[in-house]
């Protein structure tokens, strides 16, 4: 087990505070946040770049404060792979068992083992620059992994990637972690990457952990406002519970299965507000007549914004729009499943 305990680091005017985390042997473990929280910042304290001002890193209940970073055990890959320009990839990925004087014979057992899982027997000859954005980011991921690091780091690692190599690369993430079981922290500000490859996540805000759950609980039940907008709740409102039901204006209430009694905050996604043109299609007790006042066209989805007294942010696909032949300034009727509604 990885434990990072009442950490601090001050770093010109930004500071980590207060950071503790516990994260399991073979575990792969997001931290999901926007630019400037201090993710890299924590995974540059665990290889042991920065020392803690304040507090202790646990790795097997040894105190990481007392090895140099090359003692750690640790693989770290940065988002713009910091290959050697000078070195062939097959030069590159040997790098560290060279340095630390492994055999020609175990050498090539590790880099025939490595370049088979991730398929790259072809660029061994090659050099970085010749090499896609895609390609750069395997050879850096087997250059880690070659050393059988105990734990995995990886910055932004598919941040500069177009949409298809992503995916790709996420699957082959995903693949790696079941094969080697490496204890793997990832860093990233996609929600889809994080909701993908995560057992767990953190989720940061201004240098603290400000919640830390499944990919279900982060982002279906979001602890704090905070959390709701950052995960992409969108719709987020409060309001007065009373008697299961909900006040969140004047004309509009909303029944719930909670016993919770007083102010509360009530949030569920966009893509949990379902529409029809037809109050009968639904089943639920949350239905609402509203009036679409926004669409956006986002591919495969509509995102479109419905007055029902409040506004309602709904996501809904484009055969959905185009079945129902509605359009902006149109009459929907919209539903609301109690399995969808988070109150906190």
């Amino acid at each position: 087990m990885l434990q990072i305990k009442n950490v601090y680091k001050k770093l010109g005017d930004f500071q980590l505070k207060n950071i503790n985390l516990e994260i399991e042997k073979g575990e792969y473990f997001v931290i999901l946040g926007p630019t400037g929280t201090g993710k890299t910042v924590i995974l540059e304290v665990i290889a042991g770049m920065y020392k803690p001002d304040k507090g202790n890193i646990y790795h097997d209940e040894n105190d990481l404060s007392s090895f140099y970073p090359e003692k750690r055990e640790i693989g770290f890959v940065y988002q713009d792979y910091a290959l050697f320009p000078h070195l062939t990839i097959r030069e590159n990925i040997i790098f560290g068992l060279k340095i630390r004087k492994f055999s020609k014979e175990k050498i090539e057992q590790k880099l025939d083992e490595i370049v088979s899982i991730l398929k790259i027997e072809h660029l061994l000859n090659r050099y970085s620059g010749t090499l896609s954005g895609g390609e750069q980011q395997r050879a850096a991921i087997a250059r880690a992994l070659i050393t059988s690091p105990k734990i995995l780091l990886l910055d932004e690692p598919l941040s500069a990637l177009d949409p298809r190599t992503k995916e790709e690369l996420q699957k082959m993430l995903k693949e790696i972690h079941e094969k080697m079981k490496t204890t793997t922290i990832h860093i990233t500000h996609d929600f889809n990457e994080a909701y993908y490859l995560a057992d767990r996540i953190a989720v940061m805000e201004n240098g603290t952990i400000a919640q830390v759950g499944t990919p279900n609980e982060i982002f279906k039940k979001p602890k704090d406002t905070y959390v709701a907008n950052f995960v992409g709740m969108e719709n987020i409102f409060k309001g007065r519970i009373m008697d299961r039901m909900i006040n969140v204006s004047s004309n509009v209430n909303i029944e719930v299965g909670s016993d919770k009694e007083g102010d509360v905050n009530i949030a569920f996604r966009p893509e949990d507000v379902i529409i029809s043109d037809n109050p009968g299609n639904f089943d639920c007790k949350n239905n609402f007549c509203g009036k679409i006042t926004n669409m956006m066209n986002k591919g495969p989805l509509y995102k479109m914004d419905i007055d029902i007294g409040i506004k309602l942010t709904s996501l809904v696909p484009v055969k959905t729009i185009e079945n129902m032949n509605i359009s902006y300034g149109d009459e929907v009727w919209v539903a609301l499943e109690d399995s969808s509604l988070h109150i906190f």
